[in-house]
């Protein structure tokens, strides 16, 4: 009990200390309108100006029901996955074949954990509504730092050069991984107006892929303009009636670049699932 009061009580000085360097460098966009625009399948299935896809199931790996995902990436051939819910709350690097854990850190019972991204030797994990960041080193999961923000956390990924942080909103904000200072921020937009909700994203041959919450859709993204390039329509990839309804919503989108193979789940859901993308013809 004392020596898990004294790592504790480690974790807090090291955080305001780190905070405190880098705080009020992240800021908000703009003000938040009261309801963001939840996009709808109906929608995107009209839009006749960028692709539609949907997709074929090419394999299946296991996934702990208990997993609440809220970040999902791969980088050396391990899976990394950031958990959410209080007191639940936890980093992992997992065999994605077998789905056993290799290595886990719990963020503890204050924090509801959000996306993750790695850049270069470090892992980057938003929470939710606590304003701060942690940063870990990538193979001992050591805490390292942290940073501050001023909106909520939901998604995290990194082009190579930035952080790429959405906060529920329409807005994607860009940040120096090494000063954690805000370079820049864009709307994501389609023809009709902004696309809000934007949640788990993963960077993928020069795209940002965004989950658009409690939608079985993803959208692709412009990190230049913020404008729409595609949507994905994951309609029916859980057959598991238990996992379909909100909380257990889509959320993870995990790229394998060294075997170019795209990885869809969910929160809690039962399988993680590599896809192949099928341009949907006949609108």
């Amino acid at each position: 009990m004392i020596r898990k009061f004294l790592e504790l009580l480690i974790i807090g000085l090291l955080l305001l200390t780190f905070i405190g360097c880098h705080s009020n460098n992240i800021k908000p966009t703009r003000d938040a309108p009261k309801v963001w625009r939840q996009v709808s399948r109906d929608e995107v299935l009209i839009q006749k100006d960028v692709p539609v896809f949907t997709f074929n199931i090419t394999k299946k790996f296991p996934h702990d029901v208990t997993s609440y995902t809220e970040g999902l990436l791969m980088s050396g051939g391990y899976l990394y996955e950031g958990t959410g819910r209080y007191n639940q709350s936890k980093l992992f690097k997992k065999d994605l074949e077998t789905g056993k854990t290799i290595k886990q850190h719990s963020l503890g019972p204050r924090y509801f954990g959000e996306g993750i991204a790695i850049f270069k030797n470090r892992i980057y994990q938003l929470t939710y509504k606590s304003n701060v960041g942690f940063i870990y080193d990538k193979n001992s999961f050591e805490l390292k730092g942290g940073f501050h923000y001023p909106t909520q956390g939901w998604g995290l990924t990194t082009d190579g050069n930035e952080l790429i942080m959405s906060d529920g909103s329409a807005a994607l904000l860009f940040i120096n991984p090494e000063t954690l200072k805000q370079t820049r921020y864009i709307i994501v937009s389609d023809d009709k107006s902004e696309v809000g909700f934007l949640n788990e994203l993963e960077y993928i041959e020069g795209e940002i892929y965004a989950n658009v919450w409690k939608t079985d859709l993803i959208v692709r993204i412009s990190p230049e303009t913020g404008k729409v390039t595609g949507w994905i329509d994951l309609t029916g990839i859980n057959s598991d009636p238990a996992k379909l309804k909100y909380p257990y919503v889509l959320n993870g989108i995990a790229y394998d670049k060294k075997k170019e193979r795209l990885l869809i789940t969910g929160k809690c859901w039962p399988e993680i699932y590599e896809i192949e993308l099928v341009p949907l013809v006949n609108r």
